[in-house]
């Protein structure tokens, strides 16, 4: 089990890589860029988000994390436009417009909330219950071993006849013959 500061490193890792891969892709084509990228861009971009990822998750900051937090989604995103901006049919250049930027920016700060909002939760005790469900949930089944159970060898049926006999016959007052 990770302890909480890997947790929340690799957590913020897997989501400043993801989140930059989605919103290059987003932003690509919403910028005139094709929608749906070729294959060989998807690989290219995956693969950077991959790197931003494992940077971010490596990266510590004892001052100042919020901004090296935005600045490496910032990155990110930078990396992911120029990647599949290199890996396109159709040669847009690198032009950043306002609203591009503007768009970038807002992204940025959305993603640095909800990226503290996950390390908040990740740290807090829903965080730890959830990190011990998964644990559980993720552990191999154990296999189902067969019980010892007891084996009923001879029944015993206690009939009137066997009790009788066991008692040495009836016990009570003598009938009356007439």
């Amino acid at each position: 089990m990770e302890s909480g500061a890997d947790a929340a490193a690799h957590l913020r890792g897997t989501i400043v890589g993801a989140l930059s891969g989605a919103i290059s892709i987003a932003a690509h084509g919403l910028g005139g860029g094709s929608a749906f990228p070729r294959d060989e861009a998807v690989v290219l971009l995956v693969a950077a988000s991959a790197v931003v990822g494992a940077a971010v998750a490596s990266a510590r900051a004892r001052r100042g994390p919020l901004v090296l937090l935005a600045l490496m989604l910032a990155a990110g995103q930078g990396i992911g436009h120029f990647t599949l901006t290199l890996s396109s049919e159709h040669a847009h250049g690198l032009e950043l417009t306002p609203q591009m930027l503007a768009a970038h920016a807002a992204a940025t700060v959305v993603g640095v909330a909800l990226i503290r909002a996950a390390e908040r939760a990740l740290s807090s005790v829903a965080g730890s219950v959830l990190r011990v469900v998964v644990a559980v949930l993720s552990a191999p089944p154990v296999p189902d071993l067969p019980r010892w159970t007891p084996t009923v060898v001879r029944r015993l049926d206690p009939t009137i006849t066997r009790v009788v006999r066991a008692a040495g016959g009836t016990r009570g007052p003598p009938a009356l013959s007439w």
